[in-house]
């Protein structure tokens, strides 16, 4: 059986959590397109990618997860804007939409892109992954962000996070 405290403190952790996912929504949809200089065209920030923020092969990412992802996003869009080095590359012919009326799942060539960053102050710093997507002949889109490696027991990504903008 629950306590007051635990009650309290995980209605408190709901409010963080919301509170960094409207913050991080805010900025989301205040980018529409940036400028890469390696591809040399706009990456569209459309709602596919903060959904994939938020969910994964269908299902919802974990609260902690979703909060790592979108106090990355910052530096996403800082990847996004001054890579000039593209680390990863992949083409492939994916599923895309649910079932068409012939009860098929249609498929498309979709290509993705890997950059990776070293950011953060001396002693502070970490690797992240940005990840572009493209469908087809469409637009490049923003599809990720993640940390690069593992992180350590209790490692901080960032002294300051989404919240504090």
């Amino acid at each position: 059986m629950y306590c007051y405290a635990t009650i309290f403190s995980m209605d408190n952790v709901f409010d963080k959590f919301k509170e960094r996912k409207a913050k991080a929504e805010s900025l989301y949809k205040s980018q529409k397109n940036i400028f890469n200089s390696y591809l040399k065209k706009e990456v569209v920030f459309n709602s596919d990618g903060f959904h994939h923020l938020q969910f994964s092969s269908r299902r919802e990412r974990s609260k902690e997860e979703q909060i790592l992802k979108f106090n990355l996003l910052p530096s996403a869009i800082e990847i996004i804007k001054k890579s000039k080095t593209l680390q990863e590359y992949r083409k492939d012919i994916t599923t895309v939409g649910g079932k068409g009326r012939d009860g098929l799942f249609h498929t498309r060539n979709v290509e993705y892109w890997g950059f990776v960053a070293i950011l953060g102050d001396p002693g502070r710093m970490i690797k992240v992954k940005t990840i572009l997507r493209r469908i087809g002949d469409g637009n490049v889109t923003f599809w990720s962000v993640m940390p690069f490696s593992k992180l350590k027991n209790g490692q901080k990504l960032h002294s300051f996070g989404i919240e504090d903008e």
